[in-house]
């Protein structure tokens, strides 16, 4: 769980997540002003502070890195700001327990999803189906969405995929993704609802528009100019 903010949703989160799909709980606090990381461990959740702010991606790298540490065959990024439904990570994984991918994300455009009706503000459906389309244009793919926060990998994927060397901030999403693409690993999307609340996290404008821009340069750059490698 990378979290920022979170102390309102993380008990949330953590109750609604399958007893019997997680061997262990992580959560990552970047360093949030409120009491996120004394909730977390009130609930029991093994808790790694940041001392200072390091940004999205750098929290991501922090989970992954203590995840492979403590041993995970599989890992699950879950927000704990409830935005994603932690009763769908079972759905999630299931690909890869059964060998046909190495990455799945979930997604709320999905199997005829309606992201409007679950709260997604215009914007950022705008935004989400506008990238999505030059993405997948780009890269030759045919996903729905491609701006998710639930994800999960398998073990293997995360030891070859050079996320260390990915931005701090929020593009580390879209690097990793364009990455596993023209590396050619197997990705699947899982349907998934869309639920937004008025303590879920979200990002303003001015930097959702930052993050479409670099987001639609890294599927550029790593096509046609600096091909990514594994580990």
């Amino acid at each position: 769980m990378p979290a920022y903010r979170a102390e309102h949703t993380v008990a949330k989160t953590f109750y609604d997540l399958p007893r019997q799909v997680a061997d262990k709980v992580i959560l990552v606090d970047d360093a949030s002003p409120d009491e996120t990381a004394g909730v977390a461990r009130r609930l029991g959740i093994e808790v790694i502070v940041h001392p200072r702010n390091v940004g999205y991606g750098g929290n991501q790298k922090t989970c992954y890195e203590a995840a492979l540490a403590a041993g995970a065959d599989i890992v699950v990024l879950l927000h704990p700001d409830y935005q994603y439904d932690p009763k769908t990570v079972p759905a999630l994984i299931e690909p890869l327990h059964a060998g046909r991918a190495d990455f799945t994300f979930g997604s709320r455009f999905a199997a005829g999803g309606k992201p409007l009706q679950g709260g997604m503000p215009l914007y950022r459906y705008l935004g989400n189906k506008a990238t999505t389309f030059l993405e997948n244009l780009i890269l030759g793919t045919h996903f729905s969405e491609l701006h998710s926060g639930l994800k999960a990998y398998t073990r293997r994927f995360l030891e070859e995929i050079p996320y260390h060397s990915y931005s701090n901030n929020f593009v580390f999403d879209s690097q990793l993704l364009v990455d596993a693409v023209l590396l050619g690993y197997a990705i699947e999307e899982v349907p998934i609802p869309t639920r937004y609340a008025p303590d879920s996290s979200s990002v303003s404008v001015v930097e959702s528009l930052r993050y479409v821009i670099q987001t639609v340069w890294t599927c550029i750059d790593r096509k046609y100019r600096h091909r990514p490698s594994r580990s």
